[in-house]
């Protein structure tokens, strides 16, 4: 059979499953191949759980190994990092008994680094939920700093993590003096990407009151050398509240008006959210805080570490605080989230109920923390009043300084900014419209299904888009789907499948097709699927990898290329006899 191999990432999926998953008596390994091509969501974490602990019993701790690691992935793209902890525990244990690490005994699964990261990634669930205990998040800590159990020395992971855990549960002490060996350390791959964890440590920071010291930590990646793809926006918002509380309000403003254009679709955006809303009110701009804070609501309904949305809430509360206090029961139309229906309530009313949400997530933190810092996090940011009065938010040609990072023209957009509120600022009340984050056809940013569906739009093909993020169309025999993939969503992933099937009985025929044509053809990748129903499903698949961005010009000649290859392979696949 040919195809992609199978670690890590997902593939290309678009077979419908029933409830029960299908294929339950076929091997662990063949099982897993097939739950591989299910589309994210709680069937295929149900059968990717099954098959794992099937793999278990029957001894196979190679397709264990790999099941599990699948089940890491999954739910690093679900958002729900909390669910990660048992997978990587059990993917822990494969590895043990599969050859441990660097073993000449293992054979395929996640690599070491990898193996390395999703310990962090486990360790860093605490710090979001609270539905992840104390005891063994700090046992998978102490082994990421044993050598033997992750055959490389840990010091820059272990370090950042007990600094940021300290800082969590109240320890501020402990918290700077991690800080210090974090900064010593020697840089690790795996300890995160190199350009954020500077924004990581100016947030740190900021939240002890040392201002200069944060915004020193983030120059370097507001010089304009960053390569992450998160940045500047990320670095430019660590930077908001100390600029702020330093007296440099016009270029705070201008960082907020940048950085907020990026965080307001974003995917990874919204655990920045709250520190836009929190420049709003010491700001001044309760008028765009409003906006944003009912803009941004309903994203409450969607998966987001805890913690993030403790914060989100909070913030929100203090805006509609201060608003409440200057303008008595003014009305907002609250629309629907987190199972409340949309309704036109008073600030106060709103400020309720987001003060609610905070108080109760900072309760369960600080229940199984055993401190009350997260309460009194809560209550230190509602007891916050405007630094100062507010200066006029920029337009966007004049929110990109020269000193806060490269050159970023703003896009066919700029007659959005006229709007004046009641604080007297200048700001964005409309959104992009063109679906390319309003980008210029040549400027870099992170990939977004919005570029992906703009480039169909332009096209003038049709296509449906699922709650996923993932992009279905169909030309002529082939149905093609669009998503992104990777821990930040940087791989944009094609796959064709072509409308004509063959019998089982022709698998020598359709294995010879494959070959011959990943032979001849550069694109797309073919492989065949069995689904157990009696027919084969002749497939393609195509990756990019964008970690570094991508223009939505360029998207658009992927797209194109994606279409072209993929009805051309489903084409071929109608001709054969």
């Amino acid at each position: 059979m040919t195809g992609p191999a199978g670690g890590g990432r997902s593939r290309g999926r678009t077979r419908a499953w029933g409830p029960d998953g299908g294929g339950r008596d076929r091997r662990p390994a063949d099982a897993l191949h097939d739950a591989r091509d299910m589309p994210d969501g709680e069937t295929r974490i149900a059968e990717l759980e099954r098959v794992a602990a099937l793999a278990e019993a029957t001894g196979d701790w190679r397709t264990a190994l790999d099941a599990w690691s699948e089940l890491v992935e999954t739910h690093l793209r679900g958002g729900e990092r909390w669910r990660l902890f048992e997978p990587v525990r059990r993917c822990l244990d494969a590895t043990g008994r599969a050859g441990g690490p660097g073993g000449a005994g293992r054979r395929g699964g996640p690599d070491d680094e990898t193996l390395r990261r999703y310990r962090r990634y486990a360790v860093e669930a605490l710090l979001g939920t609270p539905r992840v205990g104390l005891d063994p998040a700090r046992s998978m800590l102490d082994g990421l700093a044993d050598p033997a159990a992750t055959g490389a020395d840990g010091a820059a992971i272990v370090t950042q993590l007990r600094c940021r855990i300290a800082d969590h549960v109240g320890d501020e002490p402990a918290a700077r003096r991690w800080l210090g060996q974090w900064r010593a350390s020697s840089p690790d791959p795996a300890a995160g990407c190199p350009d954020c964890l500077p924004v990581r440590q100016a947030e740190l920071l900021a939240g002890w009151g040392d201002w200069a010291e944060a915004l020193a930590a983030v120059e370097p990646v507001l010089d304009g050398s960053a390569r992450c793809t998160a940045q500047p926006e990320a670095a430019l918002t660590g930077a908001l509240l100390p600029w702020l509380r330093a007296g440099k309000a016009d270029r705070a403003a201008r960082a907020h008006i940048r950085a907020y254009r990026r965080h307001r679709v974003a995917p990874d955006g919204f655990a920045h959210l709250p520190t836009h809303l929190r420049f709003c009110a010491l700001g001044g701009h309760l008028e765009r805080g409003l906006e944003i804070l009912v803009e941004q609501l309903p994203r409450l309904g969607q998966p987001h570490e805890d913690l993030s949305v403790m914060e989100f809430a909070a913030a929100g509360a203090l805006v509609c605080t201060l608003a409440a206090d200057g303008w008595g029961d003014r009305a907002v139309h609250r629309p629907a989230y987190r199972r409340r229906p949309a309704a036109e309530v008073t600030v106060g009313t709103l400020a309720a109920e987001l003060l609610a949400v905070a108080t109760e997530l900072a309760g369960s933190f600080d229940a199984r923390n055993g401190t009350g810092h997260q309460s009194g996090r809560i209550a230190a940011w509602l007891a916050e009043r405007p630094l100062a009065p507010p200066v006029p938010l920029p337009r966007a040609e004049a929110a990109e300084p020269d000193d806060d990072g490269p050159d970023d023209d703003e896009g066919p957009d700029d007659g959005a900014w006229g709007d004046t509120g009641p604080d007297g600022g200048t700001w964005d009340r409309a959104g992009p419209d063109d679906g390319t984050d309003g980008l210029a056809p040549d400027e870099v940013g992170a990939l977004t299904v919005a570029m992906i569906t703009a480039a169909l739009d332009r096209r003038g093909d049709g296509y449906a888009l699922d709650a996923a993020g993932t992009v279905l169309g169909r030309w002529g025999d082939a149905m093609i789907q669009f998503r992104r993939a990777g821990d930040r969503g940087e791989i944009l992933h094609a796959r064709v499948v072509a409308g004509r099937r063959l019998p089982t009985a022709r698998r020598a025929e359709a294995y010879a097709f494959c070959n011959g044509w990943n032979r001849d053809r550069l694109l797309p990748k073919a492989y065949v699927h069995d689904p157990g129903d009696g027919e084969l499903v002749l497939a393609g698949e195509v990756t990019t990898d964008l970690a570094h961005g991508v223009a939505p010009a360029q998207v658009t000649v992927l797209v194109d290329a994606a279409v072209r290859t993929g009805v051309a392979y489903a084409e071929a696949v109608a001709a054969l006899p």
